[in-house]
């Protein structure tokens, strides 16, 4: 059983803390800490400072047995029954929660407690970036192996997000693009020639890879200056439990031309006050009635979708094995699919420019962004 407890002290915190952290390190041994956090205490008025913190770990014990074992911590640490009338606290060690059982519910509402679990769940997510990249695409052939600023596009995507996940493979179906990235060190898994999209791709990647991974990210291996804060901003979305997946988004600047807006090749967000996603299209949305288009920007915000997608493991098995949707096959936008089929997506902001690149004209423009912005 996994459980989640609370350990706090307003009196001599590093001694107490540290014999805590003995007992409770000798009877579980998998146990995590979260960071100290100074805490206002419930219903006390002394002016000692209060810090607490969260801790996981598995144990056989049941609830109640748990429950008499942290106590009996708190005794051998020197905790008295009248400590608490009179401000003073040791130690004082909670059970939050269980997998199957909440115990403290009030106490998991509040901010420290909150904060505790965020960093310990990304402390225990383990997160693999996998670069999908064929050979044969329609507009620009051979694109992962063209040159740019001297080094192949595939590598200088991989260089953006080996240091951002825990392991980082570029997955293609091409001899060509395998021995190029095992040239400049990277790794590299072969997939079926068969996959109609890159999460597809993906999951075969993932499964070959194995490992204990929490997280897939899918790096769009045409993308060589995706950025590691927005590798990161994407990660942060799982510090939420219920992301099943995530995304990006940036803003349309001000400066941004209708031209700009109404590109098809730049899919359009429109997000919930959860940033979640409602909807993707290559249309403008939304669409500002009484407003003429030229100002559309001036009204509002529009979000373009950047095309970096995360998936939980067992989520990426779920969304590969559905049917093509109506929308999807509209738009010929597959993250469709998956909101027609009852999934949400987390959305996070970035507001960094990147450049993807689907055809040679492209292919210039990245030359000149690599002089004028990278070096």
């Amino acid at each position: 059983m996994r459980y989640q407890i609370s350990i706090g002290s307003n009196t001599d915190q590093e001694i107490n803390f540290s014999k805590a952290h003995q007992a409770l390190d000798a009877l579980f041994p998998d146990i995590r800490y979260s960071s100290l956090i100074k805490t206002v205490p419930l219903g006390m008025h002394n002016q000692a400072v209060f810090y607490d913190q969260i801790a996981q770990f598995s144990s056989t014990l049941s609830a109640v047995q748990l429950i008499d074992c942290l106590k009996q911590i708190e005794r051998e640490i020197g905790r008295k029954p009248s400590d608490k009338a009179q401000e003073i606290i040791k130690i004082d060690i909670d059970l939050l929660a269980s997998e199957e059982e909440v115990f403290k519910q009030e106490d998991l509402k509040r901010t420290y407690v909150q904060e505790g679990l965020a960093e310990l769940n990304k402390k225990d997510m383990k997160f693999l970036g996998l670069i999908p990249a064929r050979y044969a695409s329609t507009r620009f052939p051979a694109k992962p192996l063209a040159m740019l600023g001297g080094k192949p596009v595939i590598q200088r995507v991989y260089e953006q997000v080996v240091g951002c996940v825990d392991e980082a493979y570029v997955a293609t179906d091409d001899e060509r693009i395998a021995q190029t990235v095992q040239s400049f060190g990277g790794k590299v898994v072969m997939t079926s020639t068969a996959h109609r999209s890159g999460t597809d791709r993906c999951r075969e990647a993932a499964m070959k890879v194995g490992g204990d991974y929490d997280v897939v990210i899918n790096i769009q291996g045409d993308e060589p200056f995706i950025h590691p804060s927005q590798i990161e901003t994407v990660k942060h979305c799982f510090d939420d439990a219920s992301t099943q997946i995530a995304t990006l988004v940036k803003p349309f600047g001000a400066d941004a031309s209708i031209e700009q807006l109404q590109n098809p090749n730049s899919p359009k967000v429109v997000l919930d006050r959860q940033m979640h996603a409602l909807y993707f299209s290559r249309s403008v949305i939304p669409y500002l009635r009484g407003v003429e288009q030229s100002e559309w920007l001036k009204h509002h915000t529009y979000y373009k979708h950047i095309g970096l997608y995360a998936y939980r493991r067992a989520v990426l098995d779920e969304i590969t094995a559905l049917p093509q949707s109506t929308l999807e096959l509209a738009e010929s936008l597959e993250q469709l699919r998956w909101l027609e089929n009852g999934y949400t997506i987390k959305v996070g902001l970035t507001d960094v420019e990147t450049i993807g690149i689907d055809t040679p004209d492209d292919l210039k423009r990245a030359e000149d962004f690599l002089k004028n912005h990278v070096g």
